[in-house]
């Protein structure tokens, strides 16, 4: 078991090991509520269960900071084996804070490990492949993680607060009503590990694009402690009143009760190291 910090009492996420063909462990979390009907599989990385080293150590899944090709490749591969599958099967998000969100398929298979991604974004990406892993990355942004059980359809997107002001998690479900007739009644969803409002100061613009995105919700986002000129930021709830607003149901959406920036020795979290980190990732498969 992973030594965790929770926030409150109800575990939204739990724990699931898979086995390294090393013989090492894979420990992960997870969402049940996402693999209640039986025909997705989804998976939040850990720092655990990798071949990295220092800063990135162990399973660190971002190119471009300083870890190696190998060890990258490697960790991917592990994640993949835990889907049962290999890289081969596996489409990589383009995130660049915006929120375009893309359909993919067979032919997209292997990008973003394997091959160079084709795109200029995708902070977020969808399909109805059977056996295709979507995977996204994060140190402290927030995950969402999308199933459609009724036609067969999965999502991942990364919503920065840049994604989350833009309502990227909204757009996910209308991609999806639009590209497999999605009813967002049907959808469930799961708001990831990704820093909390205690850890998450921001300044005063920023506040005020959410004040603009969310009239009203002020409260509920918002929390002046003191600080002139900052707030802390509620990415967790921001996300969940779009979620509720696009018609997904309360009782559809987990919430994560984990924070990137309280778990900085299982978790990266960007605030907590000081930029000197690697990635976690998010992934789903359709079954």
């Amino acid at each position: 078991m992973m030594k965790i910090t929770r926030k409150g009492t109800k575990e939204t996420l739990l724990e699931r090991d898979f086995t390294n063909r090393d013989g090492s462990l894979l420990p992960s979390l997870y969402f049940p509520t996402l693999e209640r009907d039986g025909i997705a599989m989804n998976l939040i990385s850990t720092r655990f269960g990798g071949v990295s080293e220092g800063q990135f150590a162990s399973l660190n899944l971002t190119r471009g900071r300083g870890d190696s090709e190998e060890n990258v490749r490697e960790n991917f591969t592990r994640v993949a084996a835990a889907f049962g599958t290999d890289l081969l099967h596996c489409v990589c998000s383009h995130q660049v804070h915006e929120t375009n969100v893309r359909r993919v398929g067979k032919d997209d298979a292997g990008m973003g490990i394997l091959r160079p991604s084709e795109w200029e974004s995708a902070d977020g990406i969808v399909t109805n492949e059977p056996g295709l892993v979507l995977a996204t990355f994060y140190a402290d942004c927030v995950p969402l993680l999308f199933v459609d059980p009724v036609r067969r359809a999965v999502g991942a997107s990364h919503s920065g607060w840049r994604g989350t002001v833009g309502k990227i998690g909204a757009k996910t479900v209308q991609t999806m009503e639009w590209e497999f007739g999605t009813d967002p009644a049907d959808l469930l969803v799961g708001i990831g590990p990704s820093i909390c409002a205690d850890h998450y100061e921001v300044s005063g613009d920023v506040a005020e694009e959410f004040r603009k995105a969310f009239p009203d919700q002020e409260n509920r986002l918002l929390e002046y402690r003191g600080n002139p000129g900052h707030v802390q930021l509620n990415l967790w709830e921001a996300c969940r009143i779009t979620l509720r607003e696009a018609g997904v149901p309360e009782e559809n959406i987990s919430v994560t009760d984990i924070c990137t920036a309280c778990n900085p020795e299982v978790l990266f979290s960007h605030r907590a190291s000081h930029g000197k980190r690697g990635n976690i990732g998010a992934f789903v498969m359709l079954r």
